[in-house]
């Protein structure tokens, strides 16, 4: 069915393929679990009565299914319009020869800032659920085999950490996932949209204990074929102790999170319960 949508992107206009999500593919969406996790964010994060968050979350689901078809569309090879808001901040830390993380989450259409962020002179190593089709796999391999990137898959004896180790120690780009606790168990706890929340303590220790630079970037759709890639460095503390660079990072990140977040809300996208309330 992935070969077949790549297909029939070449052919028609990407909006058509909204509009028949929007109909078709949407509604029997919001009876699934991920329903409940958005629309309580909804209420009880931005406080919006029952109709408004319902069709909120909607939207969501909605937006969520253009950001899934624009990858398709990608693969078929249309293009977007994609404004960079922050870009020297990737390009000044590129052009060193320490390597650097890049914190990503949740949120808008991270995927494409793989096509418009170019490091010419490094590897950039992106830490990828391993579980996606194999269609999916080979159509990013093909785009990113362009921009000089490589996928690094998450897999469950966590080999993938020796990879990414090995990949900083040659001063190349390691991009992270900084909300979504996966492989160790260890979090830590930040506050985010008023609550407590938990983030993964393993990309926040990463970066401490070596001290690295780190951005967070984030691809937010703006307009039906436009996109904007916001690219926020993380200043913090070097010389603290490594416990409270850790604490420090995780709070930093999250508020940059919940910046983007207030200014996007139904581009999140975590259909579970975040808070653990």
């Amino acid at each position: 069915m992935h070969r077949w949508l790549v297909g029939l992107l070449r052919k028609i206009d990407v909006r058509l393929i909204y509009a028949f999500a929007y109909v078709f593919v949407v509604p029997p969406c919001l009876f699934r679990p991920g329903f409940k996790f958005i629309y309580r964010y909804f209420r009880q994060r931005y406080g919006l009565s029952v109709p408004h968050a319902f069709w909120k979350t909607y939207l969501n689901h909605g937006i969520f299914a253009q950001a899934v078809i624009d990858k398709f569309a990608m693969y078929a090879g249309r293009k977007f319009d994609i404004e960079i808001e922050g870009n020297e901040h990737f390009q000044k830390l590129a052009s060193k020869p320490e390597g650097f993380i890049q914190l990503s989450s949740h949120v808008g259409n991270y995927e494409i800032a793989g096509y418009s962020l170019v490091a010419k002179d490094k590897q950039f190593n992106a830490l990828v659920y391993f579980g996606e089709k194999a269609s999916v796999m080979e159509n990013r391999t093909k785009m990113f085999s362009r921009t000089n990137i490589r996928m690094i898959p998450i897999r469950e004896d966590m080999s993938h950490l020796f990879e990414l180790d090995a990949a900083l120690a040659n001063g190349q780009i390691v991009s992270i996932p900084g909300d979504r606790i996966w492989g160790s168990s260890k979090s830590v706890p930040v506050t985010f949209l008023g609550h407590e929340a938990r983030l993964p303590m393993g990309p926040f220790k990463v970066i401490a204990t070596r001290g690295l630079d780190v951005i967070v970037v984030h691809v937010m759709k703006v307009a039906l074929l436009r996109y904007k890639v916001i690219v926020t460095p993380l200043n913090y503390d070097k010389t603290a102790p490594r416990n409270k660079q850790v604490e420090q990072l995780s709070n930093l990140y999250a508020e940059e999170l919940e910046r983007i977040v207030r200014r996007y809300p139904t581009q999140w996208y975590n259909y579970f319960d975040f808070w653990a309330s």
